[in-house]
């Protein structure tokens, strides 16, 4: 976002809008975690660069586009926790930086299929 008023020049940056879209994501019910991915952690290596587990943004002077690549939990209804992801994430970003977003587009990489750990003494090791 660029304000150009005569008090100056407003940008964000790229980094700001991941960080915000990832703690919405992560606070999301269903979601896991963030998948990170092969690509993403060559990138890392390659370029130095602090690239943000399972989020790619593109900011312009008044948009955002934001890609997530997540994991679900095992039962949750895949297309309900995404719908509630892209809302979350395009609240988080325009409400914090007053970005219009204009897509959030959710990749499910994987489901999650570890149990709760109940309170139960059936676990032989503990």
């Amino acid at each position: 976002m660029a304000d150009t008023k005569e008090s100056g020049i407003v940008r964000i940056a790229d980094d700001v809008v991941a960080v915000i879209a990832g703690i919405a994501a992560s606070e999301t019910p269903g979601v896991v975690a963030m998948s990170g991915g092969i690509t993403e952690g060559l990138a890392r290596r390659v370029s130095g660069k602090n690239v943000h587990k399972g989020v790619h943004v593109e900011v312009g002077e008044y948009e955002a586009a934001i890609d997530l690549r997540v994991i679900v939990k095992y039962g949750m209804k895949i297309d309900e926790v995404s719908r509630n992801l892209q809302n979350n994430v395009k609240n988080a970003v325009e409400s914090m930086t007053g970005l219009n977003v204009v897509e959030v587009n959710v990749k499910v990489e994987g489901v999650d299929l570890k149990e709760e750990a109940s309170g139960d003494d059936d676990n032989r090791v503990k």
